[in-house]
């Protein structure tokens, strides 16, 4: 049932102290896609959910991706047809529920000469790709001459170019997606809390009952009581196997993905293209707004989970790669604006190197109940849900004599995403817009608040005039941002600048050249909202400058 509980920020504590004093149903360490999914899919299915996350939501792997929701073409290459198949079919699901975030786009798929895929397998491999993830017609894939190939665009090698594929994949913006997911299932009931470390099980009769939280923010320990838990850490799954000294069998193989980012003038792509490297692998460049970003290197990682860094190696690699497909642009490590690296927390399998490994997700049993999810892809996080759930229903329908509804959330629309259709989208930004006028802020704005917040985008233009109406002699663009700040805060638990600058609006990554003169206002407004003290002012400041600095700075 829907309520009108909020993901603020200044809900945390109170939060926390709810999930501490009863029993709940479930509670699911982490908060990135998956943590997300199983959230909302079991609160509408009306059990009692918490779920804690050490970090921001989505600071892990769900924020670090090539933000593609995405079938996965090279899949259907190692034969994994059914992934290919549910991946594809969720793409479209998606896309209903959350249109102002997941966005159809073309990608093309140039042939050269001793490439990965030939014209004949090209042809037959994408209408395979079109038809398991039942595309509609007018989106199915069109084979390219080499002509035509070169007309669409212009930039690509021609002494290796024999043809293209030109198909459909959706851009998404993968930490604004597990955000939208998180709030939805706070809508839901669900008590959703960041900065909260399951630090250690509590167990009864050799069964994990509980977690002692700590909260990261204040340092109080609560002790959270519940009748199943879900391990839904990403790449600290195992970590929290061996607490519950469970860690056997197959464990977690982590690989590390890297993206840069460029301005869109230095890599002007016509379209997304996902292309060949001499060494046989595949990289992705895709235009986004004023940038161009590039991605991904696949290297086995052993680092440190909280903080992957990019390397002169990574940077090197892909700049590489890019050159040598596109030899005009002479790309360079100065041209970098940005950069971002991720881990995918993936299944090991011996004798397979990190491109080879598979993407589906596994659920771990653990003798002492706790349930751990692992592996999967950013797209299929819905089906991974329901899967975990589904078990945890059977396993409480059977203690206790309880029925629950199946699964409905092919059919929830994510917060934000309240159109009629995808093709509402450009009118109500014209609408937006044309509010947002008076206060003199111009449609890009608009358009780019709509594809962060949807249809919760009226929320910020409100505030806008709140804040014009206040003080009409500051500079508009600035009042925009502040008004994006307080509903990060009231609505999206954004607590500090990394939260806010980051995982909520990107600005980090494809417009690191506006923060400067800025993020020193922000701070100073988060600091009246959140009543921060001089030491968590001084550390989050701090944590800032560093992502800031690190985004161009390669080790």
């Amino acid at each position: 049932m829907k309520t009108e509980r909020k993901l603020s920020s200044h809900n945390r504590k109170k939060d926390l102290a709810a999930m501490a004093a009863q029993q709940l149903d479930l509670l699911v360490i982490g908060g990135g896609i998956t943590g997300a999914g199983i959230a909302l899919d079991a609160a509408s299915r009306g059990l009692n959910v918490g779920l804690v996350e050490k970090q921001d939501f989505g600071a892990g792997t769900s924020s670090r991706s090539t933000k593609l929701i995405h079938g996965g073409l090279r899949y259907l290459k190692q034969g994994e047809v059914n992934l290919v198949r549910e991946v594809g079919r969720e793409r479209a699901i998606l896309y209903r529920n959350a249109p102002h975030i997941v966005i159809p786009e073309k990608m093309l798929l140039p042939l050269v000469e001793h490439g990965t895929y030939g014209k004949f397998a090209t042809s037959i491999g994408l209408w395979v790709y079109d038809f398991l993830a039942g595309v509609k017609r007018e989106e199915r894939r069109v084979m390219l001459s080499k002509q035509e190939t070169e007309e669409h665009e212009p930039l690509l090698r021609k002494d290796i170019l024999k043809g293209s594929g030109l198909y459909i994949e959706y851009r998404t913006d993968d930490a604004r997606l597990t955000i939208e997911v998180m709030k939805t299932a706070a809508s839901y009931g669900a008590l959703c809390v960041n900065y909260a470390e399951a630090a250690r099980f509590l167990y009864q009769d050799q069964k994990a009952v509980g977690v002692e939280v700590t909260d990261l923010l204040t340092g109080e320990k609560h002790q959270l009581y519940a009748k199943k838990i879900v391990n839904a850490a990403g790449p600290w799954v195992d970590q929290l196997r061996e607490k519950d000294k469970s860690l056997y069998g197959k464990r977690l193989h982590l690989t590390k993905g890297v993206h840069l980012v460029v301005p869109r003038h230095k890599l002007p792509l016509r379209q997304s293209i996902y292309f060949d490297v001499p060494d046989g692998r595949m990289i992705f460049a895709i235009p986004r707004d004023r940038s161009t970003y590039i991605g991904t290197t696949d290297t086995n990682y052993q680092g440190n989970l909280e903080k992957p860094r990019v390397t002169k190696e990574d940077v090197t690699y892909l700049l590489q790669a890019v050159n040598n497909m596109f030899p005009s642009v002479n790309l360079k490590e100065t041209d970098i604006t940005s950069s971002w690296a991720g881990l995918r927390p993936l299944i090991h399998e011996d004798g397979k190197s990190p491109s080879e490994l598979s993407r589906k997700d596994e659920i771990f049993h653990s003798p002492s109940g706790l349930l751990t999810i692992a592996g999967g892809k950013l797209t299929g996080f819905r089906k991974m849900a329901e899967r975990v759930v589904d078990l945890v229903v059977e396993q409480l329908q059977k203690e206790e004599s309880r029925n629950f509804p199946g699964c409905t959330t092919d059919r929830i629309v994510l917060s934000g995403g309240h159109f009629s259709s995808p093709e509402q989208i450009p009118d109500y930004v014209k609408t937006l817009a044309a509010r947002a006028q008076q206060h003199d802020v111009n449609e890009e704005h608009i358009r780019g608040l709509v594809g962060r917040y949807g249809t919760n985008a009226e929320k910020v233009v409100e505030k806008l005039a709140e804040y014009r109406s206040a003080d009409s002699e500051k500079d508009p663009e600035l009042l925009l941002l502040q008004a994006e700040l307080w509903y990060c805060i009231e609505e999206e638990m954004a607590v500090n600048l990394n939260d806010f600058l980051i995982r909520r609006t990107g600005k980090l990554f494809f417009q690191r050249e506006t923060l400067e003169p800025v993020y020193r206002i922000l701070l100073e407004e988060m600091v009246k909202m959140l009543e921060w003290n001089e030491e968590q002012i001084l550390a989050f400041l701090q944590q800032f400058e560093e992502e800031f600095r690190n985004a161009i700075n390669f080790i």
